[in-house]
């Protein structure tokens, strides 16, 4: 039975791996960061008593700006492969917080990189580990984006992401370390976060639909992106661990969609006009956007043998159900006399 460790395991990305390793008769841990709230919603399906002598899933509080922390979890849990999907990931956000996101994005990889190979020099054991780049990478590189296309990165998340990519292949060549970039395009689903423009949208237009709330504040409309789903995606991440050598690996659909596009198609199974309702606001414009990201992803699905399964129509519906749902429920307890939150989404 194989042992995991993943970084970020509380976010989307970390919630499906998870799940999907366990699915493989994995032993799971994750790491997370301690908070005064629980930020484990995402992790509610999977979670085992940690005294049941059966469990197989464990959680260590750690943080990739402490690298004495993440030493100790390696020495503590050995694993046999390692996920680093922890970062500060919303790009918007990056730019109102450029120091934080270098220092969890870019140096906490090298934290964890520097863990790594300490643990590999006294244990003598062979780490395979996974790194999640970003296609936010290429930035104003002109599509389809492969593995052999410059970065051109426009926030500081991208330029973090960046350099994490670069110590990543320097500490592979250097110290003969298994480690693989995965530059995973966009990947969305219903765990999404709701200060994500796609989560954002779904979340909206549900409640629109219910009289919960009436407008949506949006930024760049004509911005294109590389959409799937997040579940096909970690399925690519776990693929490359288990490939006889180390490699960087695009991961996309191919196909590229404007957020106004996203916006039809989720009003469509809404039902609601959503131009009635959208408010563009210059505070969600970023100081250098990127107007289109398209990956080409021939590499994996050669190397690999993976492939989306979720077309973008698919997607969109998937996450406009959920949100639907939740939504009919919001308003099933505000008839009841009950206060429904507000709708913070309309305005992050």
């Amino acid at each position: 039975m194989k042992t995991a460790l993943i970084t970020g395991i509380t976010g989307q990305d970390g919630s499906f791996l998870a799940e999907m390793l366990l699915r493989k008769d994995y032993n799971v841990h994750g790491i997370v960061r301690r908070s005064s709230t629980f930020n484990t919603d995402r992790l509610e399906g999977i979670y085992v008593d940690p005294h049941e002598a059966s469990a197989r899933f464990h959680l260590h509080y750690g943080d990739l700006t402490d690298g004495t922390g993440l030493r100790r979890i390696l020495e503590n849990v050995r694993p046999d492969e390692l996920y680093n999907l922890g970062a500060q990931s919303h790009v918007r956000v990056s730019f109102d917080q450029p120091e934080y996101t270098a220092d969890t994005v870019a140096t906490g990889t090298l934290r964890l990189l520097e863990a790594l190979r300490d643990f590999t020099a006294v244990s003598g054991k062979h780490v395979r580990m996974y790194q999640a780049g970003s296609s936010e990478m290429f930035g104003k590189a002109p599509p389809p984006q492969n593995e052999l296309t410059p970065f051109y990165p426009r926030s500081p998340y991208a330029a973090s992401k960046v350099a994490a990519h670069y110590y990543v292949i320097n500490y592979r060549e250097a110290y003969g370390l298994f480690i693989c970039n995965g530059i995973l395009f966009n990947h969305e689903s219903d765990r999404r976060g709701e200060t994500f423009v796609t989560r954002k949208i779904t979340r909206a237009l549900a409640r629109i639909q219910f009289g919960l709330q009436d407008t949506l504040y949006l930024g760049n409309l004509n911005a294109k992106r590389d959409w799937g789903y997040a579940g096909d995606y970690v399925e690519a991440m776990w693929l490359m661990l288990q490939q006889p050598e180390p490699d960087d690996y695009v991961i996309a659909t191919g196909e590229s969609h404007s957020v106004e596009e996203f916006l039809d198609v989720a009003g469509s199974y809404s039902g609601v006009d959503w131009k009635q309702h959208i408010v563009i606001d210059a505070r969600y414009f970023r100081a250098t956007e990127v107007d289109c990201l398209m990956g080409d992803s021939a590499k994996a699905r050669k190397k690999l043998g993976w492939k989306p399964r979720v077309g973008f129509r698919d997607l969109v519906k998937l996450m406009m159900d959920h949100d639907t749902e939740i939504a009919s429920g919001e308003e099933i307890l505000r008839r009841a006399g009950h206060q429904v939150r507000s709708a913070s989404i309309a305005h992050a």
